[in-house]
């Protein structure tokens, strides 16, 4: 409906300016909004108001002139001048009615659009550590780039989701040497454990896994090859975890990229080389720096260390630049909200190579307090260290885990109650919003049990609806695709979800208020309509962030 008005609007202008009426040297694009008093129409622009400056007119003579130049349309039922020169706009209730009857159309594709123009997007997130199993924190990184990627989808972009393998360096090294005392362990050998280690059950797991497949051949083995054919297993062993643990949570990533093979392929070589030609490189204390204070960070930072090794940084620039000769357009990287002073380095390091760090865009992603009944969740022995995800899907369901990540804006810390999220009332927002599929399924079986069946969507069968929560309802609905567009732009998924709660609350709000199959076969015909268009886009809302629409609870 906006973009209908939209249209409008710009048309009126157009006239004004063939006839003289106004003078601009261009025509922008109207800004709307929803009026915060429902009195003063469906919506309102500030138009004239903007243009007071380039016309050189008083901006309510604009909003007059804008006003005798709207084409006679059915799309409105009045418009006012308001103030100094707002125009509020009412639509008809025919226009909401032929809304309704779009919305039904257009199905399963509405709320998509073509912002995106089919530009290239790689989304990168989670990228833990293949040194244990995920944890929360992890949970809602995934999730949220898990609707980032659906969001970005559906508003026209091509998208790849990519996994970083964070598989070399000295948190793999410890990995191995964690297994192997707890290997040696199980071998009957004394071996002391690293005071560093890898803490947590799970690391007796994978060594027990490792003596299974090897035996005890690894025990007279030197101390090096060991923790390297340790390290190698436990990385193995755990990234297949994490995959498998993605996947009970509904993600699956298009590509893994792992940092051994970039070290080893040449890229991050290639890259640090590139940097030595174009001068951003100086060595200092043995050691090979970055001149990152060129380009707007803090201060230099290392990429190879006195002793000759690559850090983690110098993998991360290899990494990223083999993003943009890939031929992305947009770089988007979810990271956890300690990572906030690494986007300058990195940002430094793509410019410093002659790429764009406008396309390049890091997402920071708060911690996740997990209570049961507002009291903190202990930490699992299993991993030592902190709450597993699995732990938590196991007992909630992926969907409420998959929702309640997204209750709350990324970069918030968000508290989620495991007891809240169990519990089948209207004070869970997964379940109310779920409850508003299935309730709706409901209403179809009860229709049909007493013959009825959803009719064709026409406009004969819409003109049975017009009161003031009919037309509420489809006002809503009619705000999807807006929504959707939002989150892709504003990199923001949570917005789906804090739409379909909205959504969701004002279907049962009219549920409560309006039988939906009821004596007046017309008056059941329309509303039957209605609430199919209110399934629809709760389930695509849904399915949008991941979530399951069920058709029974």
């Amino acid at each position: 409906m906006k973009d209908a008005l939209r249209g409008l609007i710009s048309r009126a202008l157009e006239k004004a300016c063939a006839d003289g009426a106004l003078s601009l040297e261009r025509i922008p694009v109207p800004h709307l909004e929803v009026p915060r008093d429902t009195g003063h129409g469906d919506l309102a622009s500030n138009v004239a108001m903007s243009l007071a400056k380039p016309a050189r007119m008083a901006p309510r003579a604009i909003a007059e002139a804008i006003c005798e130049r709207l084409e006679d349309s059915d799309l409105l039922s009045a418009v006012e001048i308001a103030g100094p020169g707002f125009i509020n706009f009412t639509f008809s209730d025919d226009a909401w009615r032929a809304r309704l009857l779009e919305i039904l159309e257009a199905g399963e594709r509405f709320g998509s659009s073509s912002l995106g123009k089919g530009r290239r997007v790689q989304v990168e997130f989670v990228s833990a550590n293949p040194t244990g199993p995920l944890h929360i924190g992890h949970g809602r990184g995934a999730v949220v780039g898990d609707a980032l990627a659906r969001v970005l989808e559906a508003a026209g972009y091509d998208v790849d989701r990519e996994y970083y393998v964070n598989d070399a360096g000295g948190q793999m090294e410890m990995l191995g040497r964690s297994i192997r005392a707890r290997y040696l362990e199980l071998c009957g050998r004394d071996c002391e454990f690293p005071e560093e280690g890898y803490p947590g059950d799970y690391i007796i797991e994978v060594a027990t896994a490792w003596r299974d497949r090897d035996g005890d051949q690894w025990a007279d083995e030197p101390e090096d090859a060991g923790v390297a054919a340790a390290s190698a297993f436990g990385g193995d062993e755990l990234l297949d975890r994490i995959r498998d643990d993605l996947a009970q949570f509904g993600i699956q990533f298009d590509r893994f990229t792992s940092e051994k093979g970039l070290r080893e392929d040449g890229t991050v070589v290639a890259a640090i080389d590139e940097l030595k030609k174009t001068q951003h490189l100086y060595e200092k204390d043995g050691a090979l720096w970055f001149r990152s204070t060129g380009f707007g960070d803090d201060k230099d930072r290392a990429i190879v260390k006195s002793s000759g090794e690559l850090t983690y940084f110098a993998s991360d620039i290899g990494y990223h630049k083999s993003k943009f000769e890939r031929g992305y357009d947009e770089i988007i990287d979810v990271w956890g909200a300690d990572h906030h002073g690494y986007i300058q380095r990195v940002s430094a390091a793509l410019d410093a190579l002659g790429l764009d760090s406008k396309h390049f865009r890091v997402l920071l992603v708060q911690i996740v307090n997990l209570t049961r009944d507002g009291e903190p969740v202990r930490m699992g022995k299993r991993s030592g260290e902190f709450v597993e995800l699995r732990q938590v899907v196991d007992e909630v369901g992926a969907d409420l885990a998959r929702f309640f990540f997204l209750m709350r804006k990324a970069d918030a810390q968000l508290e989620f109650d495991m007891e809240l999220a169990r519990r089948q009332t209207a004070e869970n927002p997964v379940f109310y919003v779920q409850y508003a599929h299935t309730r709706i399924a409901g209403i179809f079986r009860q229709a049909e049990a007493k013959g009825v069946r959803v009719p064709r969507p026409s406009a004969e069968v819409a003109a049975a609806l017009g009161n003031a929560d009919e037309i509420a309802l489809i006002r809503v609905l009619d705000e999807f695709p807006g929504v959707v567009e939002g989150a892709a732009s504003a990199y923001e998924p949570h917005r789906v979800v804090f739409y379909v709660q909205r959504l969701a609350g004002e279907f049962h709000r009219f549920y409560t208020r309006h039988k939906c199959v009821t004596d007046d076969a017309e008056l059941t015909a329309g509303r039957l309509l209605l609430v199919e268009a209110v399934q629809q886009v709760v389930g695509r809302a849904l399915r949008l962030v991941g979530v399951s629409a069920p058709e029974r609870m």
